[in-house]
């Protein structure tokens, strides 16, 4: 699946997924949401930040959860 704002580049943060190229990595946002920080918070706090970038970042996490691979579990 092909998110837009979430890229992928060695040259950038090691290829973590990063949004729109910058160097704030999906992993980094997620983080501050499951810690309790506020959308507007962690807008202040990253200017570069679009509202539309956290939800791609919420879009993304979930999506990389569906797609786990499990172990076949032969009964």
């Amino acid at each position: 699946m092909k998110i837009p704002r979430i890229s992928h580049n060695p040259a950038v943060m090691g290829g973590k997924p990063c949004i729109r190229g910058l160097r704030i990595t999906a992993g980094t946002i997620l983080g501050l949401l499951a810690s309790g920080v506020s959308r507007e918070r962690i807008l202040q706090a990253y200017p570069h930040l679009e509202p539309e970038d956290i939800d791609a970042v919420l879009a993304y996490a979930a999506w990389r959860l569906e797609e786990r691979e499990e172990p076949l579990v032969v009964a």
